[in-house]
């Protein structure tokens, strides 16, 4: 049984809701907290929580943006630099993860972003306590090919997110938290080509997505 649009669109929305929960709710709580503190100090550290908060909701947001959204402003091409940005604004703030960027290309197609954005997520949410996150991407002709490697002290892949990279998720039982990953598989199929997903012996999680035209 295949996934209808809607339903999809329903898993979507809750994995973005789950992700944004954290920084709106420390927001909400911030704000709470500086309406009724007097001191200069704590006032000062209730502004600062703020900051980090809004900046931790705006970079998920951009990223998101790009990842899901129609990105109609860019035309049938993305600047890669934004790719990148979205990224290093995602996971790279705190530090935990050092972001290794080998896309050549000035821009690629908008299913290509989405492919390299939705792995780049996967990967970096694997890095569980930090590590090296590699984005590189090569275009050939009419051929994209994306690859992207996460290495840390702590790997954790879900075998529901390799199902779902590499076909063989029952769509009809996806979760919000595979939604990502699903995407990444419809997308590169839809173009005649694929998802490869390293096996979860070795000491590092790699994809490899092959789009065509």
């Amino acid at each position: 049984m295949s996934i209808s649009a809607v339903d999809f669109a329903s898993l979507l929305c809750s994995r973005l809701c789950h992700d944004l929960l954290s920084p709106v709710g420390a927001l909400n709580n911030g704000l709470e907290l500086l309406a009724d503190e007097h001191d200069p100090d704590m006032r000062a550290r209730c502004l600062d929580l703020l900051n980090e908060s809004a900046r931790a909701s705006a970079n998920k947001l951009k990223f998101f943006r790009l990842a899901f959204g129609a990105a109609g402003g860019f035309g049938e091409t993305v600047d890669a630099r934004e790719a990148k940005l979205a990224i290093e604004g995602l996971f790279g703030p705190d530090g935990r993860v050092e972001l290794g960027w080998m896309v050549e290309a000035p821009a690629l197609s908008k299913t290509a972003i989405k492919v390299l954005l939705n792995l780049a997520l996967i990967a970096g949410d694997a890095l569980v306590r930090g590590g090296r996150l590699d984005v590189g991407a090569e275009v050939q002709g009419s051929t994209t090919e994306v690859v992207v490697r996460a290495e840390g002290p702590r790997l954790v892949l879900d075998a529901e997110l390799r199902d779902a990279l590499s076909g063989r998720a029952d769509e009809a039982n996806l979760t919000p938290r595979a939604a990502a990953a699903w995407l990444v598989h419809q997308l590169a199929s839809n173009t005649g080509g694929g998802v490869l997903v390293s096996a979860p012996t070795d000491p590092f999680v790699m994809f490899g997505a092959t789009l065509h035209g």
